[in-house]
Order: structure tokens, then sequence, then C-alpha cells
């Protein structure tokens, strides 16, 4: 094992004090800093889940609505093929009757 450098009789540096009470200080301030940070954070979020559950109740009735109205337009197409197939009928039975067709023979045609 080598010797180790430098002498052991060195004079020996006075420890210096360290001021505790400035580090708490700033410690605390640091802690002050962050917990107000959390706060703010914290009322951001409330306030932003308010937001989302507003507007998740909204597209709710929106998506109510979209499914009474495509109710709707499918009853109106329904109902309009009917009249179509309707006036369709009327005319095929007009055209039968002015060829001169009976109404008995029309309704042989029907069956």
């Amino acid at each position: 094992m080598s010797r180790p450098k430098g002498s052991k009789n060195k004079a020996k540096t006075a420890t210096t004090t360290t001021d505790f009470s400035a580090q708490i200080a700033e410690k605390q301030s640091a802690k002050e800093a962050v917990t107000a940070e959390i706060a703010s954070i914290t009322t951001n979020i409330d306030a932003l889940k308010a937001d989302l559950k507003a507007k998740k109740v909204e597209l709710k009735s929106i998506d109510k609505e979209i499914v009474k109205i495509e109710a709707k337009k499918i009853k109106a197409e329904a109902k309009a093929a009917e009249f179509a197939k309707k006036a369709e009928a009327e005319d095929i039975l007009k055209k039968l009757l002015a060829s001169g067709m009976s109404a008995d023979e029309i309704l042989a045609k029907l069956k």
C-alpha cells in the first residue's frame, strides 16, 4: 500500500458555520410558491371539469335531436315512396282504362 501524500500535521481549517435559518426560510418560501401553483392548477382543473361536464350534456342532447330528426327523415322518405307508388299505380290504372280494359280485367292483371 502506498503512502498518503501530504503531511499529517497539516493545519486544519475551521469549519464554516452554515446559516440554517436562512436555508429554512428559503425552503419555506419555495414551499409556499409550489403550494400556490398547486392551488392554481387545481382551480383550473375544476373549471375545466365543469366545462367538460357541460359540453358532455350538450353533446348528449344534440345526439338525441339527431336521432329524432333521422327518424322523421325515414318516416318522410317512406311516406314519399308510398305516395310515389300510389301515383304510379293510378297512372297505370288510367292508362289501362284509357286503352279500353274493363275493371275486371285490370283486377285480374293486378293479381
